[in-house]
């Protein structure tokens, strides 16, 4: 057997539905990344590739056109949100990430790019129906997923509620599409968004002292 037969085939059964080893693994490694964007580690970057590798094989074995989809963009916006993180003027006086909630202008651009992108790539699943058998929902998680790693790769607050917002159509669509672990996990990655959501913003509300220049005096 190969590991990509093994990673397709079941590791034991969940509300009456199998669950594949693809799925728990991804998930698994999927919440660990939330747990370490709560935490404001730029290692949320890599891990969250790593997820959405092995992620891939699971919407792969389900037919899930447009979660294979939101995935290889996980992976593209994973590495583009690793390099953001790690430059040195997006760092707290911790030396962890600085949050802040977004301008006006900020929050206009992402509401319209997704409404936007949903309607064009909902559009491209109703036309082309072998890239998705449940287009519109597939294409809002594709979109909202997008939204929610670029507003987490600036450092916005926005960045819960963007994933709040695809985990309401996410959840259902899981258990539905037969991916009955990823609907589990959802329930924990809620508690997470909605705990890291707290912490982010409280953490907006504290100024962020910067080091001097050299040479200035306070």
């Amino acid at each position: 057997m190969s590991a990509l037969d093994w990673l397709h085939g079941t590791a034991f059964e969940a509300v009456g539905q199998p669950v594949i080893w693809s799925d728990m693994i991804g998930n698994l490694i999927g919440l660990a990344a939330l747990a370490l964007g709560w935490r404001r580690s730029v290692a949320t970057w890599p891990v969250q590739l790593l997820a959405g590798v092995i992620l891939v094989t699971a919407y792969a074995s389900a037919q899930l056109s447009g979660g294979v989809g939101k995935q290889l963009l996980v992976i593209a916006v994973a590495l583009w949100g690793w390099r953001q993180w790690r430059r040195g003027d997006r760092q707290a006086q911790d030396g962890q990430v600085a949050v802040r909630f977004g301008t006006t202008r900020e929050r206009l651009v992402l509401v319209a790019g997704t409404a936007a992108g949903t309607l064009l790539v909902g559009g491209l699943f109703t036309a082309v129906p072998q890239l998705s058998w449940n287009p519109w929902p597939d294409a809002y998680i594709f979109v909202g997923t997008l939204a929610a790693m670029v507003a987490q790769a600036r450092g916005l607050v926005e960045f819960w509620f963007a994933w709040l917002l695809v985990d309401v159509v996410g959840v259902p669509l899981a258990f539905h599409s037969g991916l009955a672990f990823s609907g589990l996990v959802y329930v924990i990655y809620l508690v997470l968004v909605l705990w890291g959501l707290r912490d982010w913003w409280l953490r907006s509300r504290t100024p962020t002292a910067r080091p001097l220049p050299e040479g200035a005096t306070a």
